[in-house]
């Protein structure tokens, strides 16, 4: 994974010099440069935008008792697309403005689930509550998970620890102090 990213701090910088280039050498400097302010300008619109948007799905899963995980996705891809589209060049503004279209959002998800389910450590609870499913009935809404217990109340002697025998208080209410 390290020698992954190695390699991908020094080839996205190699790429992007080589397109600025190319570009430049077609359009000319300042066109090539009005290009790479717009695309900064118009991913900061599209993420004001969709950020928004993502939130008020974020509130309402919330308020619904759902987890908002594919709105968190969501958001997490518009801020990986935020950040691509503020750094000047044109292979991370291609794949910053794909983050904000919704299908390749939905085949990332899906792609990624596959994987992490596959390779990964990832449990899944026949508790937790998917789209289409009913209210947990282990967990109050608004609060969290409601466990079912009994309890004993137990004197704080140490002898009864020891020879595991009753406290010689059982029976009896406890003393004040």
């Amino acid at each position: 994974m390290a020698l992954f990213i190695l390699i991908l701090f020094i080839a996205v910088p190699v790429i992007e010099i080589g397109l600025f280039v190319q570009v430049g050498g077609m359009i000319g400097l300042w066109p090539t440069l009005a290009v790479v302010i717009l695309t900064a300008v118009l991913g900061t619109a599209l993420l004001r935008h969709q950020g928004l948007d993502t939130l008020r799905r974020v509130q309402d899963s919330l308020a619904q008792d759902r987890l908002p995980v594919a709105e968190m996705f969501d958001g997490l891809c518009l801020l990986m697309a935020g950040a691509l589209l503020l750094t000047p060049g044109f292979m991370t503004d291609a794949f910053g403005f794909l983050l904000f279209v919704p299908p390749f959002r939905a085949a990332a998800a899906q792609a990624i689930g596959r994987y992490v389910l596959s390779h990964g450590r990832v449990h899944v609870h026949a508790a937790t509550m998917g789209p289409g499913q009913g209210p947990d009935p282990h967990r109050r809404p608004g609060g969290g998970p409601v466990i079912d217990g009994d309890f004993e109340e137990v004197a704080p002697e140490t002898s009864a620890l020891d020879d595991h025998s009753p406290p010689k208080t059982a029976g009896k209410p406890p003393e004040n102090r």
